[in-house]
């Protein structure tokens, strides 16, 4: 994620900014990749903290708008976590619209979201047919710490989640290409194999031995459609780290060039291979101040041709699906 330009001043703003320094309301304009110090503002704005523009007076903005239901706000905390979930949902937006996917410029279907809170029972995420259901509650530190310690995952948060759900909704679009599902199987497997039971398989059995040979995560070999997951997930997570380090002004040896944008570069190996250089770094700066890893993850050689995979076909963008 990048670092912007304060429009009526100077300084910096960053990307959940609402008001500049010196208080100028100010908002995120996806299209311009820009902030601007004039409405129309997000309806969502004074409710959850929306900082987009909106097409028009009143109007959602365009990640708003794909919120179909809004979590019930009687539940407690429910509003405040629906504001730092949507904020999670714009981060992960603008990260896919620089291969042009749910901007204007697609005419494909755009996904549609189903934030829940959760009472006394907890909300299953995924997505189908379009659909994607998430649980606010997710970004509440203790339930997020107790269910990633629960499923042994060293690492759970909120934009993950929505890497990983919206790369679900990603494949079902990209499904619709007659090219697309024989590449996807020569590289992923079969994915018409039985998905419930497969799961069901995979939380009582655990996964094969040798997992770490070919998959991101565990949870990554339970099913193909869960491997493309992970797998455009973990794509996002590395491309954005090394776009926001870039974005800081730091400089490291590994970074190919200056003014480098890891969105624009075509070598999909230079990529993955440049930005896990950059976390083995930063994993180090955590450990300093006795904080896990950012990236807690070795990429197998199976794991990295997966990435390449996947990142050819999403730099494509959406071509007409």
């Amino acid at each position: 994620m990048r670092v912007f330009a304060n429009p009526v001043g100077a300084g910096s703003l960053w990307f959940d900014n609402l008001a500049t320094a010196e208080g100028t309301p100010v908002a995120y304009d996806p299209q311009a990749r820009a902030f601007l110090p004039m409405p129309p503002f997000c309806a969502n704005r004074n409710r959850i903290g929306c900082n987009w523009i909106a097409p028009q007076e009143g109007a959602f903005c365009r990640s708003c708008a794909m919120t179909a239901l809004a979590p019930d706000p009687s539940i407690p905390n429910a509003i405040p976590n629906w504001a730092q979930t949507e904020a999670a949902k714009r981060w992960v937006l603008d990260n896919l619209g620089h291969w042009h996917w749910f901007r204007p410029e697609d005419p494909g279907a755009r996904p549609v979201f189903h934030m829940l809170a959760e009472g006394p029972t907890p909300v299953l995420m995924g997505h189908a047919e379009g659909v994607v259901t998430i649980s606010v509650a997710e970004v509440d530190p203790v339930l997020l710490t107790t269910r990633r310690e629960a499923l042994q995952e060293p690492y759970r948060t909120m934009i993950g989640h929505m890497r990983h759900e919206i790369a679900h909704m990603l494949w079902w679009r990209l499904s619709l290409r007659e090219d697309f599902l024989d590449a996807f199987r020569a590289t992923f497997g079969d994915e018409r194999i039985d998905y419930s039971a497969a799961l069901r398989y995979h939380y009582e059995n655990g996964p094969p031995t040798e997992w770490t040979q070919y998959y991101l995560t565990s949870y990554a070999s339970a099913h193909p459609h869960e491997d493309l997951a992970e797998t455009v997930a973990h794509l996002l997570h590395l491309t954005d780290i090394a776009d926001s380090l870039v974005a800081t002004g730091l400089s490291a040896p590994q970074i190919p060039q200056p003014g480098w944008n890891p969105y624009s570069e075509p070598d999909a190996e230079r990529l993955i291979h440049t930005a896990v250089a950059l976390t083995v770094s930063i994993n180090q700066i955590n450990r300093s101040m006795g904080l896990s890893d950012l990236y807690p993850f070795v990429l197998s050689n199976h794991a990295r041709h997966k990435m390449v995979f996947v990142h050819n076909w999403l730099r494509r963008g959406a071509q007409g699906l």
